[in-house]
C-alpha cells in the first residue's frame, strides 16, 4: 500500500527540505553560542578573576576570548537574518565591557558623585546602555512586524532602533539613580512614563523609515 502513496508523501518538499537544512547550522550557532556563555559567566563567578593583575594572564585571555566568541556567535546571526546592520559591534561592545567591569574593576563603595567611583559608575551605565540595547533591538524589530498595520512602520529599522535606546537608556538611568541612592520603583515608573510618552511624541511626529 506504501508503494501506492504519492511521492509528496513518502518524501519531503524540496523548501521543507531546504528549510530544515537552513535550519541546522542555526541550532549548531545557539548552541556554541551559550557554551561561550555558560563558560564565560562560570569563569567570571568560580575562576577567581579578580586575583589575576597581569593585562594578558591565562584566565583572563581564556575570559576574553570566550566573551568575543560568545558575542560574534550571537550577534552576527542576528543581524544577518533579520537585516540589523550595526547589531553586532554594539552587542560585543556592550557585552565584552559590562562583564569585563564586572570581573575587573572594582565595585565602587561611594555614591555616584564620589570622584575615585564616578569613572566605574560610568563605565558600567555605558556598558548597561550598549547590551540592553542589543539586547533590545531584534526583539523590538520582530515584535514590530506583529503589532503595527502599516509596512512603513513594521520595517522602520530607525524606529526599532529608537526604542531599543530607550530601553538602554531606561536600565543605565536605573544605573545612574542606584549611584545616587534614590533607586525606587516610584523614580522607576517616572522614568518608564517619561520614555513612553516621549515614544509617543515620536511616533506622531516623526516620519517613518522603511
Amino acid at each position: 500500500m506504501s508503494s501506492d502513496q504519492p511521492a509528496s508523501l513518502r518524501t519531503p518538499l524540496p523548501r521543507e527540505a531546504q528549510a530544515h537544512a537552513g535550519r541546522r547550522p542555526l541550532l549548531l550557532l545557539a548552541v556554541a553560542a551559550g557554551f561561550c556563555w555558560a563558560s564565560a559567566v562560570a569563569l567570571l563567578l568560580f575562576g577567581g578573576l579578580e586575583s589575576e593583575r597581569a593585562v594578558l594572564a591565562a584566565p583572563r585571555v581564556i575570559f576574553y576570548v570566550l566573551v568575543l566568541a560568545a558575542g560574534l556567535l550571537t550577534f552576527v546571526p542576528t543581524q544577518r537574518q533579520l537585516r540589523l546592520p550595526g547589531l553586532t559591534l554594539e552587542g560585543i561592545a556592550g557585552t565584552f565591557l559590562l562583564l569585563y567591569t564586572l570581573a575587573f574593576l572594582p565595585p565602587p563603595t561611594g555614591w555616584l558623585l564620589d570622584l575615585p567611583d564616578l569613572p566605574v559608575y560610568l563605565i558600567f551605565a555605558a556598558a548597561t546602555f550598549w547590551t540592553s540595547s542589543a539586547i533590545g533591538l531584534p526583539l523590538i524589530y520582530a515584535l514590530g512586524t506583529r503589532i503595527f498595520r502599516q509596512r512603513a512602520r513594521q520595517y522602520d529599522l530607525r524606529r526599532a532602533r529608537r526604542q531599543s535606546h530607550e530601553i538602554g537608556a531606561l536600565v543605565a538611568l536605573c544605573v545612574g539613580l542606584a549611584g545616587l541612592r534614590v533607586l525606587t520603583m516610584v523614580g522607576v515608573a517616572l522614568l518608564v512614563l517619561i520614555l513612553f510618552v516621549a515614544e509617543l511624541l515620536f511616533l506622531s511626529f516623526v516620519e517613518t523609515q522603511a
